[in-house]
């Protein structure tokens, strides 16, 4: 297995950034690199369909969620990005007023060395995170 874990510090309040990123469905509202998203289904077990700019879909299923700790895991079903096995959690936690973006995954590489697919998921966590930043001012 490979893990990557990244997080950054947003100054806002935990439960804003919370607000964005806890709606499962609401990637394309934050993350440069998704153009739209549809869910299927409500709560734990649904599945969202993430078309990229382009036209290439990710396939995510909500594995967890806990609004009180601010936490929600997913899993990868279909992907382009050179991984298998993926689960990722995400995790917003209050660092005294403000926000500190959590997110980590393992994961086992497909179709590429073990570096190259650490560094396509180290891609799209820093886009995400970075957009988070600039979104709410930071």
């Amino acid at each position: 297995m490979t893990k990557v874990a990244m997080s950054t510090a947003v100054p806002v309040s935990a439960k804003q950034v919370w607000d964005l990123i806890g709606n499962f469905n609401a990637m394309p509202q934050w993350h440069p690199a998704v153009k739209n998203s549809e869910q299927k289904g409500d709560g734990v077990g649904s599945v969202r369909t993430m078309t990229l700019p382009d036209g290439s879909q990710i396939v995510e299923k909500l594995e967890s969620k806990d609004d009180g700790s601010r936490s929600l895991t997913y899993s990868i079903v279909n992907s382009p990005l050179p991984v298998a096995n993926y689960t990722s959690t995400m995790t917003v936690h209050d660092k005294g007023g403000q926000a500190e973006v959590e997110w980590s995954s393992n994961f086992d590489p497909k179709g590429a060395s073990p570096e190259d697919a650490m560094k396509a998921v180290q891609g799209v966590y820093a886009a995400g995170l970075e957009n988070l930043k600039k979104m709410f001012g930071g």
